[in-house]
């Protein structure tokens, strides 16, 4: 049942077991006479006979006890519904007789994405990890730049949720079942939880954490029929093939806005501070990408998803930044020029490659500002709402 709840705002959780093919659990793709065809979490399709002594139960999406559950009619099911299924399997898994049929209404599944993005917004918080201490459980996050900031600890229970990016995607729906030891120093990471009252740890609920790469250079060529562009890395001299999908963000900043976010680095350079994601939000809050995307959107966003919203902090830490690149006019490949000057976030990819999470195209002040570039998150170029540290 754990399995036909889902992570409402931003993913399926997947199966914590392999799939069972007498109990099925997917989404209603579409109903005929008193056959359902089923997409299940595992990416397959199942047919599920529903006979007139199936029982047909009906389960609030934050209901995880089948005693809970109210029997309804068949009737009620819907194209776009969650769907447990449990029955005897044909010999070759692609029916299932159903005995007993649990669904999760696909109203009641948005409402409660409302809710959880809502308490995403409230109560998120994120930045780069500095420690992990398996021992006592806990994960300091590397805080702002300023003398007076203290560092933030992450308090891991035993009922808390810890997911991590795939390497090669930039979607949540992607995102695997982990563990405290599977997260590192340097990861990225957002948790939602319980602050104290000066706001210096956290009793955390869900965590979810990736490794991330920050590009920084000049395009050497453009390939729009195969959707990739490389670029030479300032930091490696050498060069990366980036892969576009249809959830890769790409924005361009217009010429004003590059020399504020430049004078923003040359300032905080002068005051010997680190420049953090986006200059302005040092190791910050992300915003909410690669939470990105709820079930069956393409997306981090996001969004993972990614969508909600733009601001990846409050206040005068780095709010006011995304916000502005949230409404940043998007570009395409074919409007970008061999030795223009980008700065990307994208996946920690593989020797082939790397896929774009966000493309930031009109970025020659910054890098002559900061010829490394911004460390930037891919939650706080366009996502949820998050506090900032």
């Amino acid at each position: 049942m754990i399995a036909l709840t889902t992570a409402a705002a931003f993913s399926q959780d997947a199966p914590a077991a392999a799939p069972n093919p007498g109990r099925p659990v997917g989404t209603v793709k579409a109903i005929t006479g008193n056959n359902v065809t089923l997409t299940t979490d595992a990416k397959t399709e199942v047919t599920i006979q529903v006979e007139d002594a199936t029982r047909v139960l009906r389960l609030a999406p934050d209901q995880k006890d089948l005693k809970q559950a109210t029997p309804v009619t068949f009737q009620e099911l819907q194209v776009g519904d969650r769907m447990l299924a449990s029955g005897t399997p044909s010999a070759d898994g692609k029916t299932v007789v159903a005995r007993t049929v649990v669904i999760m209404k696909k109203a009641d599944v948005a409402q409660k994405q409302e809710r959880d993005v809502e308490d995403w917004n409230r109560h998120g918080i994120g930045g780069l990890v500095k420690e992990v201490d398996t021992t006592a459980n806990t994960i300091t996050l590397a805080t702002s730049g300023s003398a007076t900031a203290k560092p933030l600890t992450l308090h891991v229970r035993p009922n808390t949720i810890i997911r991590r990016y795939s390497p090669d995607s930039i979607k949540f729906d992607d995102a695997k079942k982990a563990a405290l030891p599977d997260i590192h120093s340097g990861d990225q990471l957002r948790a939602r939880g319980a602050r104290n009252a000066d706001g210096t740890e956290v009793d955390t609920d869900e965590i979810v954490a990736g490794t991330f790469r920050n590009l920084s250079g000049t395009i050497d060529s453009i390939d729009p029929a195969h959707q990739t562009l490389t670029i030479k890395d300032l930091a490696t001299k050498k060069n990366v093939v980036v892969q576009f999908t249809q959830d890769s963000q790409m924005h361009a900043l217009s010429p004003m806005m590059a020399q504020m976010m430049a004078a923003r680095l040359r300032g905080a350079q002068g005051n010997g501070e680190n420049a953090g994601p986006g200059g302005a939000q040092r190791q910050g809050a992300p915003g909410g990408q690669g939470f990105a995307g709820r079930q069956g959107e393409g997306r981090p966003g996001e969004a993972g998803g990614q969508r909600p919203g733009g601001p990846g902090g409050r206040g005068g830490r780095g709010g006011d930044l995304n916000q502005m690149l949230g409404m940043l006019p998007a570009v395409t490949l074919d409007q970008l020029q061999k030795g223009e000057a980008v700065m990307i976030v994208s996946t920690q990819g593989n020797a082939a490659g790397v896929t774009a999470i966000t493309l930031l195209s009109g970025v020659e002040p910054i890098l002559t500002a900061a010829p490394n570039g911004m460390v930037m998150t891919p939650w706080n170029l366009g996502g949820g709402q998050g506090e900032g540290q």
